[in-house]
């Protein structure tokens, strides 16, 4: 049986002109994980990132934490969808009375995603909803093919192509897996695991957004 171990980024850097970039915290999120993985005797046979400076950056000091001494391979299949344009392409609506900043702009977020799911809108944006699901499929198909029957990967990824893989494992059906989609991308924790194993029955989902080994201080969503 095989095994693959998703990773969502640490911390990046919310709320500055290059998101694309990982907070100290973040750093540190990712070298916890690391030591933590090696703790428990992990040893990926392969471990995958995305092509965003995040997944390099959360690969670089996983790999340090672990004291693993692997290369990492990428794979644009892993990459987030373009979270900019999407809440771009949505008006950002009127902070209700009382709210915080963070609440009004996870509101947007979520009415935003959410047209960007629903049908008819596909042309508004470069990469459509059914576009970004494909990619993400196709990439973990090819992850699937590569990997030994007994060997480990861990891939270095983000919250939306996460819960994508779960939802599809999930949900055989739409619009089911696109309604568990849209509820388990906002709750994606920071460095969070979610492991898949491959074997006689198919490729099967264990467990989502693990975060044991986090502290509370080290807890973050975004």
């Amino acid at each position: 049986m095989s095994s693959i171990l998703l990773v969502r980024h640490g911390q990046a850097s919310f709320g500055a002109a290059d998101y694309d970039d990982l907070s100290p915290v973040g750093h540190e999120q990712s070298r916890v994980l690391g030591a933590a993985l090696a703790s428990r005797g992990v040893v990926p046979d392969l471990v995958v990132t995305g092509e965003m400076r995040r997944h390099a950056q959360t690969a670089a000091a996983l790999l340090e934490g672990a004291g693993w001494s692997h290369g990492t391979e990428a794979d644009a299949g892993w990459n987030e969808f373009d979270h900019l344009q999407v809440l771009g392409v949505h008006d950002s609506p009127e902070a209700a009375e009382g709210e915080s900043e963070a609440a009004a702009f996870q509101r947007w977020f979520e009415e935003a995603t959410r047209r960007w799911t629903s049908a008819g809108h596909d042309v508004a944006y470069d990469e459509s909803f059914p576009a970004f699901t494909r990619r993400v499929d196709a990439a973990l198909s090819r992850l699937v093919d590569g990997l030994p029957p007994r060997g480990t990967a861990v891939v270095l990824t983000s919250g939306g192509a996460i819960a994508w893989v779960v939802a599809a494992l999930l949900a055989d059906a739409d619009p089911a897996r696109t309604d568990l989609w849209l509820r388990l991308n906002p709750v994606s924790i920071n460095t969070g695991t979610s492991t898949i194993v491959r074997g006689r029955r198919g490729t099967t989902l264990v467990a989502f957004n693990a975060h044991d080994h986090l502290s509370p201080d080290l807890l973050t969503y975004r």
